[in-house]
């Protein structure tokens, strides 16, 4: 038996095209966009909140030095921390930053719930499609019983199909909605790590430049360079 004996165009489209054809029945096609570019972030390294940490302690020694205003300056490459210095840059009371943050780790999480769930709900129709496949390759079959040719290509649709939507759903659909599940709640307690001192600069700097307006001024063009801040790439 070679590779070219598994592979069957008839039972391949009947599965694929059926279990998209369910998917996008079930799903807005916003989210199964949004399921297929989620595959992205597979081949990524982990989320990790160390660089980011890093980032906010050199953010915290140029707002202590130079005044909270100096930090509209930095380079800040991850949305959250930029969101949450926009607005301690603007005075937001502590609580703002924390309700900032806490709304844009539940909005990320729900995305990836939603990615998970598209690719869960594929891995439930796949094995479906496979036994329609079957049931499709049967009829053929025994409705073209006086030429054995036939009877071959009808009985290779109904026994591959159901190989096909097995395989689809337990090699491909599942691993990919496991996977973004693991990385979705790892990426969450990781983030869950920023709030604490990107908080605890809101609560230093608000009532500190509420005393001393003057630090709300920009910091001089010809400050080193040192004030854009780079953040490591995750």
């Amino acid at each position: 038996m070679t590779p070219a004996t598994l592979f069957d165009p008839a039972a391949l489209g009947i599965v694929l095209g059926g279990t998209l054809l369910a998917t996008a029945l079930r799903t807005p096609l916003r989210d199964v966009a949004h399921a297929l570019l989620a595959l992205r972030i597979l081949p990524r390294r982990r989320f990790r909140a160390e660089p980011r940490l890093e980032q906010i302690a050199m953010l915290d020694r140029l707002a202590q030095r130079h005044g909270v205003h100096a930090l509209d300056r930095s380079v800040i490459r991850d949305a959250d921390v930029a969101a949450a210095v926009a607005l301690i840059v603007d005075g937001a009371q502590p609580d703002a930053v924390a309700e900032a943050l806490d709304t844009a780790r539940r909005l990320r999480m729900e995305r990836h719930r939603i990615a998970a769930d598209c690719w869960t709900g594929v891995a439930e129709v796949a094995p479906a499609m496979g036994m329609v496949g079957t049931l499709i390759g049967l009829i053929a079959m025994f409705t073209r019983m006086s030429d054995p040719q036939a009877i071959g290509a009808a009985m290779a649709i109904a026994l591959l199909a159901t190989l096909y939507g097995a395989l689809l759903a337990n090699l491909v659909a599942m691993p990919i909605a496991v996977r973004l599940r693991t990385a979705a709640r790892a990426e969450a307690t990781e983030r869950a790590r920023l709030l604490g001192p990107l908080v605890a600069i809101a609560i230093r700097e608000a009532p500190r430049a509420r005393r001393h307006p003057r630090l709300l001024d920009p910091v001089p063009a010809d400050e080193p360079s040192e004030h854009l801040v780079h953040e490591e790439a995750a």
